[in-house]
């Protein structure tokens, strides 16, 4: 059997392909699917994602000791434990935790993906791990870039072309999307961190004073726990 490494280059392209044929890789480098590779690798029970801040905070009221993290335009929902930083996910603050999170554009793109055959979470993190386990499943797979609010951006593209760039020889058939990918990784790679300087999510976090984040999602491989849906929840794939 061909299978098929598929790039889905923003949700609003999700429409065009049968999820339900995949297993789905979801990406979204600043910051949400950073934050939750480092929560899972320290030691978070698990990560509920959520549409929208009102699921968020309904979990407050059902007297759960779960944290809740929201956020939105790359800030902090007022009255919430933290947002999608990643300087939040220590292990002080999350390990044999539950986090329930809502953020702009990377819990958008996995609720969408969720007739999936599985659903993981991919970043700089946790990119070779994660691609190695890609490699056996003998799947058709779908990187599906989270975007900024439905739009195309670079550093989830870049980061899927690095995905693409580990899995391409091992017999699976891209799609153009995947090739334009990698070949936009084969770009940048030499300094990824100068190379996506100018994203305009980037632009948008800075003005926010947070470049510290984004330092930190652009390092590679300082993660192997691999972050997999299951049910309602992210846990750490066995």
């Amino acid at each position: 059997m061909t299978k098929n490494l598929h790039v889905c280059l923003t949700p609003a392209l999700l429409p065009l392909f049968n999820v339900e044929e995949y297993i789905v890789v979801i990406i979204d480098i600043f910051r949400a699917t950073s934050s939750i590779c480092y929560g899972i690798e320290n030691g978070a029970e698990a990560i509920i994602p959520v549409s929208q801040v009102e699921e968020c905070s309904a979990y407050r009221e059902k007297g759960l000791d779960y944290l809740l993290a929201a956020e939105r335009d790359g800030k902090v929902v007022d009255g919430f434990d933290f947002g999608n930083s990643p300087f939040s996910y220590t292990v002080e603050k999350v390990a044999g935790k539950t986090i329930v999170l809502t953020t702009t554009n990377g819990t958008h793109a996995l609720h969408l993906s969720r007739s999936a055959k599985k659903i993981v979470i991919g970043s700089f993190l946790n990119l070779t791990a994660l691609s190695n386990w890609l490699k056996i499943q003998n799947e058709n797979i779908l990187l599906v870039c989270a975007g900024w609010k439905n739009n195309f951006n670079l550093e989830d593209t870049l980061f899927a072309g690095a995905v693409v760039n580990q899995l391409k020889d091992n017999g699976f058939e891209l799609d153009d999307a995947a090739i334009a990918a990698n070949d936009l990784f084969q770009i940048g790679k030499a300094d990824i961190n100068q190379y996506l300087k100018k994203t305009s999510h980037g632009e948008r976090l800075k003005k926010l004073g947070i470049e510290k984040d984004i330092e930190f999602c652009l390092q590679i491989d300082i993660a192997t726990a691999i972050p997999i849906l299951d049910g309602e929840r992210l846990v750490k794939l066995q």
